[in-house]
């Protein structure tokens, strides 16, 4: 008798599926538990029809996905899905996310925990995290309950990395490289990288988009494409949920792998945002990187005041890039601008002038007045 109901226990967890010489490790997922769990942007290139099993047993690593309890709402109460919508969350909700590091000075600063205890939602994008720091006006985190990291049948843990696209090699031949890089996380980047597309759009030209660096999230990728991107790619393609904590070498090589696929669709210019600050280790590791500033045509520099256009501009030259045009979250205030202009000795790009269809192919060919090699 006590051995019949251990092969029943056995059929009813799926044990008894298990090989003698291969086991399968984890729990069983129920394909139903699965599809009913809300999906994360970060998880947009996985093929979650192949998660069948739950791992407790090992540390998660970057990449790692989750399958997690919301346990309580603080900062993020919504997550954003795979195609854009923001789903809202409810405690008791299961989500499925990915483990990260983050690093917004304006947000969180996060670290994948050593553990599936307790954590937190430190990018409504998707990416669970150990808190080490917020903003002081910043809730605390969502705090959510790792259940399991996904796991295919052969107990292997899904990761990002799994289902990233292959690495490519910029050919020789490029189209205008163009990075739009700014003084921190807030300012400006996505606004002049969008308008810089629109304008280029406008005037007939193929735009090729990529976001190298970052936390994962889809804002930024559909901004790109709404202001008229005929391709956009991230870092989440390659199998990153962000790329804070990345080694310099998978840094650049991660962003030339992208201007390569973006390439590929024979554009007339490839705009390449970079995530946060300068002063951010990897972007500042990135943009001082002679690999990038080979592929590189030159920098769009977005800032949120006067001194920080200046210090960027400098900090920018120094490294050994073209800066082709300065502009940002500054160019809002014409007080701000003209302490910019004076200090720089050259003009604030503002936002009607980076959509102009004049002048953005101006700005990329570095061929007009607005263009300025340092």
């Amino acid at each position: 008798m006590l051995q019949d109901l251990r092969t029943l226990e056995m059929l009813l967890t799926g044990a008894g599926e298990q090989s003698a010489t291969a086991p399968r490790k984890g729990r069983v997922l129920r394909d139903d538990r699965r599809a009913a769990a809300k999906r994360a942007f970060t998880t947009r290139r996985v093929n979650l029809d192949i998660a069948m099993r739950l791992r407790s047993d090992l540390r998660p690593r970057a990449g790692d996905l989750v399958l997690a309890r919301v346990a309580q709402l603080g900062q993020h109460q919504k997550l954003e899905s795979p195609h854009g919508r923001r789903a809202q969350l409810y405690e008791g909700d299961e989500i499925i996310v990915a483990f990260g590091e983050r690093y917004a000075p304006d947000q969180f600063e996060a670290v994948v925990p050593e553990d599936l205890s307790v954590c937190d939602l430190v990018a409504a994008g998707g990416v669970a995290g150990k808190v080490l720091s917020r903003h002081a006006k910043i809730r605390a985190a969502t705090r959510i309950e790792p259940i399991g990291l996904l796991a295919d049948e052969t107990g292997k843990v899904l990761n990002l990395a799994r289902f990233a696209l292959p690495r490519a090699t910029a050919k020789t031949g490029l189209p205008p490289v163009v990075a739009v890089v700014g003084t921190s996380m807030n300012a400006g980047k996505t606004t002049a990288a969008a308008g810089l597309i629109h304008g280029l759009a406008r005037a007939g030209l193929v735009v090729s988009a990529t976001k190298v660096t970052g936390t994962g999230s889809g804002g930024d990728l559909w901004t790109m494409l709404d202001a008229g991107a005929r391709t956009v790619l991230d870092f989440t393609d390659h199998g990153h949920a962000s790329t804070a904590g990345l080694a310099q070498e998978r840094i650049e090589s991660v962003a030339l792998s992208l201007i390569a696929h973006s390439a590929a669709a024979k554009p007339d210019v490839i705009v390449v945002e970079v995530a946060d600050g300068l002063l951010q280790r990897e972007t500042g590791a990135l943009l001082r990187s002679p690999r990038l500033r080979d592929k590189l045509h030159g920098v769009l520099f977005a800032a949120g005041d006067a001194m920080g256009a200046v210090a960027g501009h400098q900090w920018l030259v120094a490294a050994g890039h073209r800066v082709l045009g300065v502009s940002g979250l500054l160019s809002a205030s014409p007080l701000a601008t003209r302490e910019a202009e004076a200090a720089l000795g050259r003009p604030v790009l503002t936002l009607a002038e980076l959509r102009d269809a004049i002048t953005a192919p101006k700005i990329c060919f570095a061929g007009g007045e607005v263009s300025c090699v340092a």
